[in-house]
């Protein structure tokens, strides 16, 4: 049986899974009743303390940063999970140190930096004695098949890019994954095939590392969101403050700041502007403001 909760859970994926140019309806399709799955694990726990994993740099960008697709999203969730409560952290490297950096200023979540050419043990062994229950990883360039991360362009950027995938993989939380366009951590969860067949250079790029749950949206900034709004959804004790955490404006300051103190540039254009993915912040707000109404319209049933 469809229950009302999950019908809403439902609208709000199919929300997020809207094509902006990569050729991924076939990576939709595979993976929708990932929000359902990844929220309600969440929701479900006993205890809530979550570990982040974001940063994609573009080392050809003007200037080279770390993409505002990620940082944003991983900032708006952190928020929500302190609002209600729950223990959070980042995880990042030494090149998008700073862009995070931005994008969490003013919150206390801390951040563990793993330098290039470092390893993960030691921010493995944070996680554990901070206790993370799960780890979510937003828009990070995961391994491909042969080891290398590629980004949407096929591009190797092994010497700009540390493998987080064994922080993602440590077995000792849950793992959530959010991506866009097959090669973020997560994405391993979907056959290579897959991410091949339709998608620019997907058979390089294709990453390997899995994930228990995987959410695929046209923007990975959009996964986060949909993560509040299917939270509020799921816990109605968290209902009230959730649905203020889906605020366009807060949005949208996290997105300044990033581009302004970060730098951030977007992946797509590699320009240092206020966009994500070449859509302007217009096309974002719409976007939050639509799961907040279905959040609403579900709490007013």
């Amino acid at each position: 049986m469809t229950t009302p909760a999950r019908l809403a859970v439902d609208r709000i994926e199919a929300l997020i899974q809207q094509e902006v140019g990569r050729n991924i309806a076939g990576l939709f399709d595979a993976a929708r009743g990932g929000l359902w799955t990844a929220a309600s694990a969440l929701a479900s726990a006993p205890r809530l303390s979550v570990g982040l994993i974001t940063g994609f740099y573009v080392p050809l960008g003007a200037p080279p940063a770390a993409e505002t697709d990620g940082p944003v999203g991983a900032a708006m969730l952190a928020a929500a999970l302190r609002q209600i409560g729950a223990a959070c952290r980042l995880a990042t490297d030494e090149p998008c140190r700073a862009t995070c950096a931005a994008a969490l200023q003013g919150s206390d979540v801390p951040i563990d930096v793993v330098p290039l050419g470092g390893r993960v043990e030691k921010t493995i062994a944070h996680w554990c004695g901070f206790g993370v229950t799960h780890a979510i990883a937003i828009e990070r360039c995961g391994r491909s098949a042969d080891g290398a991360p590629r980004n949407m362009r096929g591009e190797d950027i092994s010497a700009f890019t540390l493998p987080l995938d064994g922080l993602f993989l440590a077995p000792w939380w849950r793992k959530i994954a959010v991506g866009d366009g097959g090669n973020e951590i997560g994405m391993g969860s979907l056959p290579a095939s897959l991410i091949g067949a339709d998608i620019a250079h997907g058979a390089a790029i294709a990453c390997a590392t899995p994930s228990e749950h995987l959410i695929v949206a046209g923007v990975s900034n959009w996964g986060a969101y949909a993560l509040i709004g299917a939270l509020a959804v799921l816990r109605r004790d968290w209902r009230g403050t959730l649905i203020s955490c889906l605020d366009p404006g807060r949005d949208a300051a996290i997105l300044r700041a990033c581009v302004n103190d970060g730098p951030a540039v977007d992946g797509v254009t590699r320009q240092r502007t206020l966009t994500v993915d070449n859509l302007p912040i217009e096309v974002h707000r719409e976007k939050l403001q639509a799961i907040r109404a279905v959040v609403e319209a579900y709490a007013a049933t």
